[in-house]
């Protein structure tokens, strides 16, 4: 499977890698492009059966974080900064638990030890499959955004659920199931690197409770919660960006 992935910012800066959510690309991180290149070699990358990177079959979770790692080393990057959303936070956290030495720390938002039910992720897969993309894009903006940002932002709204109602239904599909099937509740307590947590107060699909539940878990963790609902790096993306900068470069 070839990665298509982007880098921005300073050939010298260490490396902040960006990992996106479900039925989302690496243009989710648009809004903190500006900022982070101020401070970090930014690497963006889509992840499996999205934007630009092909499917390749069956994925499980450990296959997405292990994605991670090989465009770590095809690039020839020893040691990176990683932040991830939702799906994108469940791969932090499982490389926070299975590959730390590759990473000097770790911010995972609105995500969970185990997002969502096993059966509605497999429901939504089979859905997908044979209605395509439409049916899950039509109820994304009720649970990616507030009724306020809808209503004030309907452009951005709009672009990414058109981007989503768009994208390739056998990839998401699969993801879908590699969600299904993860589950790290009985490893997050493992994980020693310094980890921030970002949750958004109105985030119905993974909560302020799941964020908690981390925070308890994780050793040293750190949490911020922020106005938003699911992508709140683009519902709150000041606050989100000015909490993993601050993060980032604090000496630990």
């Amino acid at each position: 499977m070839n990665i298509h992935y982007r880098l921005d910012g300073p050939e010298k800066a260490p490396v902040l890698v960006l990992s996106n959510s479900l039925g989302t690309t690496l243009s989710l991180w648009e809004a903190q492009i500006a900022e982070l290149t101020q401070h970090f070699r930014v690497l963006r990358y889509d992840t499996h059966g999205h934007g630009q990177t092909t499917k390749h079959g069956k994925v499980t979770l450990s296959q997405l974080a292990e994605d991670v790692i090989t465009l770590l080393d095809s690039l020839n990057i020893d040691k990176a900064y990683f932040c991830g959303i939702s799906m994108g936070g469940l791969t932090g956290l499982w490389l926070a638990r299975f590959a730390p030495e590759r990473f000097y720390k770790i911010a995972v938002a609105n995500t969970a030890a185990k997002i969502g039910d096993q059966a509605n992720w497999l429901s939504r897969a089979r859905t997908v499959r044979s209605e395509g993309m439409g049916v899950v894009a039509a109820g994304s903006a009720d649970r990616w955004f507030t009724q306020d940002f809808r209503q004030h932002q309907p452009a951005t709204v709009e672009q990414l659920c058109h981007q989503l109602a768009n994208s390739d239904a056998q990839g998401y599909a699969e993801c879908c199931e590699a969600l299904a099937a993860a589950d790290l509740r009985a490893e997050v307590a493992a994980i020693g690197l310094p980890m921030l947590i970002i949750a958004g107060q109105y985030d119905p699909v993974t909560t302020v409770a799941d964020a908690d539940y981390l925070h308890q878990q994780i050793d040293g963790a750190f949490l911020v919660e922020l106005p938003a609902s699911h992508l709140s790096n683009v519902e709150a993306s000041d606050e989100f960006t000015a909490a993993i900068v601050a993060f980032f470069s604090e000496k630990a």
